[in-house]
C-alpha cells in the first residue's frame, strides 16, 4: 500500500518548514536510512531520512516551497511491487501510516542534522494545534482534523477510540457516515488588525512611494520576533548592574595564551586553544549560578524548575538574525574546552548546521557587545531563561584601590532576570558572585 511522507517536526517548537531541496526524484528506488530532502527551519538546514523501502511515486509538494506545514504530505512511496501509477493516484490514504509514524527515528547527529521522514496520520508535534473543547484540548491525528475541517465536523463531538481516547480517521470516517456529529462552528471573523495588517499599511503611507523597498521576513526573524514579544509581554523583568575590573583577569589570559601548547594543522602549527574574554565570563555565569543555585532556575505555571547543571547560551550574530548555541555543564568544563566549544558552535550557527539541542533550552544566556565599543545595554531574557547578562566592552576608567586613584579596566556588566523566579536579593547576589570571579579569574582555575 502507498506510503505517505509528511513535513517532519525536526524540533519541540517547529509549527512549518521549507522544503529546500529534494535530494530524489519521481521514479527512483530508496531504502530506509536513504537521506531524500532537505529542509529549512528558522535555525538550520536539516537533512530527511527515509523510514522505508519503495519508489517515490509522488512528489507532492515541489523543492524551494516555503512555509510547509509540519505533517502536511509532501511525497508518496510505492512498496516493493506496487503499481506505482497506482500509489500517485492514492495521494492521502496510507492505512499502515499511524502505526508507522510511532516507529520513525529521532534527528540523527551530524554535521547537518538528519531527521526521519514521518509519515500521515502520525501523532502530532508539539508545536501541532488541536481543537479544544470547554478549554479541554481534544486529542487527534492531523489527518483525523483534516478529514473533520472537509466534512465540517466538529470534532469535539466525535467519540475517539484511538489511544487515550485520541480521535483517528475511522472515528471522523464513522461520525460523518451516521450523521452523530455536530457541524464545525464557523470560525470567527479575523479583527482587520490580524487579517491585513492596517498598522502596516498606515506604516508604509507615512513614507514617500518609491522611497524604500520590502524585505519580507524569514522564519528566523519571525520566531525571533515571536520569542521576544512573548518574553516582553510575560516576564516581569528587572535589571542589576556591576561595574567589573578585568586588569587581573588580561593579565591572566595573556599567561594562558602564551604558554597554549601548538597543534599540527594542515596550515602548520597553532596554538591548541586562544582565549577570549568572552569564555571567562561564560565560565564566571555557570560558576555563579552553581554558587547561588536558586537562580539557576525557570518558570513554570505550577513549579520553578531548578537545574543541576549551568547551561549557558551565547549570543551569536549571524546574517540578519540571531542564534544561541549553548555551552552545556560549563561550570564542569576547562576553559580552553569552553573556547573551542564556542568557536566550532559559532561558525556551525552561520553555517545553518547547528543541531536543535544545540540551541534550545540552557538556563542562562550571555550577550556581549563590547567588541562594538557600547559600554552598557540591557538584553530581553530568553524564555525559557530566568537570567541573562550583558557586557560592555572594557575601558579605562579612574579606580580607587588601598585608598589611591588608580587607572584600571572596567567592564559594565547588567543583568536581566525573571522576577517571578529571581527576587531582587537574590539577583544582586549572583551579580555579585560573577564579580568575583572576573576581578579574581585564578579561582575559575582551580
Amino acid at each position: 500500500m502507498p506510503i505517505n511522507i509528511t513535513m517532519p517536526a525536526l524540533s519541540p517548537t517547529m509549527e512549518e518548514g521549507n522544503l529546500a531541496k529534494w535530494l530524489v526524484k519521481e521514479g527512483d528506488k530508496i531504502k530506509s536510512g536513504d537521506v531524500i530532502a532537505e529542509i529549512e527551519t528558522d535555525k538550520a538546514t536539516m537533512e530527511v531520512e527515509a523510514v522505508d523501502e519503495g519508489v517515490i511515486a509522488k512528489i507532492v509538494v515541489p523543492a524551494g516551497t516555503e512555509a510547509v506545514k509540519v505533517n502536511a504530505l509532501i511525497a508518496i512511496i510505492a512498496e516493493e511491487g506496487e503499481d506505482v501509477a497506482a500509489a500517485a493516484a492514492g495521494a492521502g490514504s496510507a492505512p499502515k501510516a499511524e502505526a508507522k509514524a510511532e516507529a520513525a527515528p529521532a534527528a540523527k547527529t551530524a554535521d547537518a542534522p538528519k531527521a526521519a521522514a514521518p509519515v500521515t496520520d502520525a501523532a502530532p508535534a508539539p508545536s501541532t494545534p488541536a481543537p479544544v473543547a470547554d478549554g479541554k484540548r481534544v486529542f487527534s491525528s492531523p489527518l483525523a482534523r483534516r478529514l473533520a475541517k472537509e466534512a465540517g465536523l466538529d470534532l469535539s463531538a466525535v467519540t475517539g477510540t484511538g489511544p487515550h481516547g485520541r480521535v483517528v480517521k475511522a472515528d471522523v470516517e464513522k461520525a460523518a457516515a451516521g450523521g452523530s456529529a455536530k457541524a464545525a462552528p464557523a470560525p470567527a471573523a479575523a479583527a482587520p488588525a490580524a487579517a491585513k495588517g492596517p498598522s502596516d499599511e498606515s506604516t508604509l503611507k507615512l513614507f514617500a512611494e518609491g522611497s524604500y523597498e520590502l524585505l519580507p521576513h524569514d522564519g528566523m526573524r519571525k520566531t525571533i520576533a515571536a520569542r521576544l514579544t512573548e518574553s516582553t509581554q510575560t516576564v516581569p523583568s528587572y535589571t542589576v548592574s556591576m561595574d567589573c575590573e578585568l586588569d587581573a583577569l588580561m593579565k591572566l589570559r595573556a599567561e594562558i595564551n602564551a604558554s597554549a601548547p601548538v597543534k599540527k594543522t594542515e596550515k602548520g602549527e597553532v596554538p591548541a586553544f586562544k582565549l577570549s574574554v568572552n569564555d571567562f565570563i561564560i565560565k564566571a555565569m555557570a560558576l555563579a549560578l552553581r554558587d547561588v543555585p536558586m537562580a539557576n532556575a525557570s518558570w513554570t505555571s505550577t513549579a520553578r524548575v531548578l537545574h543541576k547543571h549551568s547551561d549557558v547560551g551565547v549570543a551569536v550574530s549571524i546574517p540578519d538574525g540571531l542564534i544561541t548555541p549553548i555551552v552545556r555543564k560549563a561550570e564542569t568544563k576547562a576553559l580552553s574546552v569552553i573556547s573551542n566549544e564556542v568557536k566550532d558552535m559559532a561558525k556551525r550557527a552561520r553555517d545553518k548546521k547547528l543541531k536543535p539541542e544545540e540551541y534550545q533550552g540552557g538556563t542562562t544566556s550571555v550577550s556581549n557587545l563590547g567588541m562594538f565599543g557600547v559600554s552598557s545595554f540591557t538584553s530581553i531574557v530568553n524564555l525559557p531563561q530566568a537570567s541573562i547578562v550583558s557586557i560592555g566592552a572594557g575601558v579605562e576608567k579612574p579606580v580607587v584601590r588601598n585608598g589611591k586613584i588608580e587607572v584600571g579596566t572596567v567592564m559594565s556588566a547588567t543583568f536581566a532576570f525573571d522576577h517571578r523566579v529571581i527576587d531582587g536579593a537574590l539577583g544582586a547576589e549572583l551579580a555579585s558572585a560573577f564579580k568575583r570571579y572576573i576581578e579574581n579569574p585564578m579561582s575559575m582555575l582551580v
